[in-house]
């Protein structure tokens, strides 16, 4: 699977430690930067991550910063997104199948790194449950 992943500043140390933890599990990472921990704007990131899932460039994407909560507010601007914010490895289950997120962002200040790698591993290998659900996400994807 390929994963396209970002940051901003205050998610650079844990997006490449993230990047390492999943090019060492097989995937294949494509990395939209940054190249440091320079301050930087998380809309410039968030947006060609979302970009490289919404064209097919990639399956998932991952984006990290400070709380995660603006991430997923700039990726879910681009049409065929669905980025949610996860805290818990529970959170990142539902919301790939109940929600068939395809975008997850993250927290790198108050989500341990353990905790991140947890998070990501469920996102990646729980599939979109469908059914009932499939019909709710139509209905959010015809909002795009």
């Amino acid at each position: 699977m390929r994963v396209s992943i970002g940051s901003d500043h205050a998610g650079f140390e844990q997006k490449q430690a993230l990047a390492a933890y999943l090019a060492e599990k097989g995937y294949d990472v494509i990395d939209r930067g940054p190249d440091s921990d320079d301050r930087v704007d998380y809309p410039d990131f968030a947006v060609p991550v979302a970009r490289d899932v919404a064209e097919g460039a990639s399956e998932r994407g991952v984006l990290v910063c400070g709380t995660g909560i603006g991430m997923a507010m700039a990726a879910d601007k681009v049409p065929g997104v669905r980025a949610a914010n996860i805290i818990t490895p529970e959170f990142a289950e539902l919301c790939r199948e109940h929600n068939d997120a395809n975008v997850i962002t993250l927290s790198g200040r108050f989500v341990s790194l353990e905790d991140n790698e947890r998070i990501l591993d469920t996102f990646l290998t729980t599939e979109f449950g469908g059914g009932r659900h499939a019909g709710r996400v139509q209905k959010i994807m015809q909002l795009d």
